[in-house]
């Protein structure tokens, strides 16, 4: 991180970012450009949980190279200023890489979903079999994660 003054380094705080967001960002490798996504999560301490359909251009990119980098954001607000070079963006961010695999088992999906939907305030849930049976649920496990900063967060 070139500003080390902005780096968020306790994962206290990276964490409750990711607790707290609603959208997640992720950049797959495409063939020729990268594909980004934005997309609703849950995350549960450990793991973030995504739901899809069950094909698309993200599954056939995860089947070729699984490899991702995902960002997210919370309470970003923009400082203006009395001339242009004086305005700022106050954020906390985070950005990190991980593995995404597809969960195959019924049991394993319902509790990802009851994962993401109480990032959303639901706790109580019930689902469809049919509708489970067709969507696919995506776990990534993240391998590294940064945090960032700018403005005043007291």
């Amino acid at each position: 991180m070139r500003k080390k003054e902005r780096e968020i380094k306790d994962r206290s705080i990276i964490d409750s970012i990711i607790k707290n967001a609603l959208i997640c960002r992720v950049a797959f490798k495409g063939d020729e450009y990268p594909y980004l996504v934005p997309m609703n999560y849950g995350f549960d301490g450990t793991d973030i949980f995504f739901h899809c359909a069950v094909e698309g251009k993200k599954l056939e990119m995860i089947r070729q190279n699984n490899k991702v980098c995902f960002e997210i954001e919370q309470d970003y607000e923009i400082v203006k200023g009395d001339v242009s070079c004086d305005w700022t963006t106050k954020y906390r961010s985070v950005i990190g890489y991980g593995t995404i695999t597809i969960i195959e088992d019924f049991d394993q999906k319902i509790n990802a979903l009851d994962i993401i939907m109480q990032q959303h305030g639901k706790m109580e849930n019930a689902y469809i079999e049919r509708a489970v049976n067709k969507m696919n649920v995506l776990q990534l496990k993240i391998d590294s994660i940064t945090g960032k900063e700018a403005g005043n967060w007291n």
